[in-house]
């Protein structure tokens, strides 16, 4: 095996959207095992657009001249832990580096079920967790009924991409999405197969979201906050249902967007707002597998991702997902 570990390490705070010089790649040896841990060499890496705004630091924040942390998929290649064997598939939160020392059942880690005929990158899409953030949204946040009606915002990213899948397998009528570009908006409605999908760019969301949904909507799983929020307030029917995810419009240091001016119509038509946050759901892993991977296998779900080559080009994706390069999720794959 390769003997030299590299990980991106971040050197100063962004200001905006972060640039390369932000961040460096340092090498070291590749670690040893010590008793209870195993060293893992990872395979595929997952960029996230939370991670942004861990970098502005604080308690839960990345610190400096520090390895980046984040969701990876890799091999065991030297084990001293009962619990992980080498060759075992791991699933950790160590990412951003080539090589990582991780303990099974611990922050994260955990050996995951190598399912026959589903593809590696799955398991940080769909089947990792990005998809069991929709999944939580849906079926627990939301709580999402056959025949209902759907709006999911940023819905070519990771998260939105898995929303309209599952919530597609779990009976929904129409679903309608929101895209920044007119290439991510004919992706969305000539091969996920949403209902209806528009460019935010393109008008008032308020207004193209009534064009798209004039019936309104029922659900609204929401990846951005800001204006999304406020056309969705709009159109919800009497007791609908919001999971708020993220906010992509507040991400780069622009906290700008306050609150829905349309707020108190919360109260008018009882809906319900509630923030989904992904460690608060880590026991449906294994539900959604099991509804999951079947679709995966007939291939009625694909795996929706942008994935680029290469460990060197780590920091590159990331950039490029903040600025709206990719489609579904951004993985980074190292190796072969």
């Amino acid at each position: 095996m390769n003997d030299i570990a590299r990980a991106v390490h971040l050197v100063s705070r962004p200001s905006g959207f972060p640039v390369p010089a932000d961040f460096r790649y340092v090498e070291q040896p590749v670690p040893s095992p010590a008793p209870g841990t195993a060293v893992v060499e990872n395979l595929l890496l997952s960029v996230d657009p939370y991670h942004r705004g861990m970098m502005d630091g604080g308690p839960d924040g990345f610190a400096l001249h520090a390895p980046l942390e984040g969701r990876s998929v890799g091999r065991v290649i030297a084990s001293r832990d009962p619990g992980l064997a080498e060759g075992d598939l791991v699933f950790h939160r160590e990412g951003w580096r080539t090589h990582a020392v991780v303990t099974a059942g611990t922050a994260g880690t955990r050996k995951l079920r190598d399912w026959k005929g589903v593809p590696l990158e799955a398991y940080l899409s769909i089947l990792g967790g990005t998809g069991l953030t929709a999944y939580a949204a849906l079926t627990r946040t939301a709580r999402l009924r056959e025949g209902e009606d759907l709006f999911v915002s940023a819905a070519a990213g990771g998260v939105g991409t898995a929303t309209a899948h599952l919530a597609r397998l779990l009976g929904a009528r129409r679903i309608v999405g929101s895209a920044g570009s007119a290439a991510k908006v004919r992706h969305l409605t000539e091969h996920l197969g949403l209902d209806a999908a528009f460019d935010y760019h393109d008008g008032p969301v308020a207004e193209q979201l009534a064009a798209a949904a004039p019936d309104g909507i029922d659900v609204y799983v929401d990846n951005v906050g800001g204006d999304h929020l406020e056309g969705a307030i709009e159109h919800l029917r009497e007791f609908g249902r919001i999971a708020w995810v993220g906010g992509i419009s507040m991400y780069n240091g622009d906290r700008s967007p306050a609150a829905p001016r349309n707020l108190f119509e919360v109260v008018h038509k009882s809906l319900r707002l509630e923030g989904v946050l992904v460690r608060n759901h880590t026991d449906l892993q294994d539900e959604l597998e099991e509804f999951l991977v079947p679709h995966l296998r007939s291939g009625a779900v694909g795996v929706d991702a942008t994935v680029t080559d290469g460990f060197e080009r780590t920091v590159e994706a990331f950039i490029g997902m903040l600025h709206g390069a990719n489609t579904g999720k951004t993985l980074v794959r190292l190796g072969r």
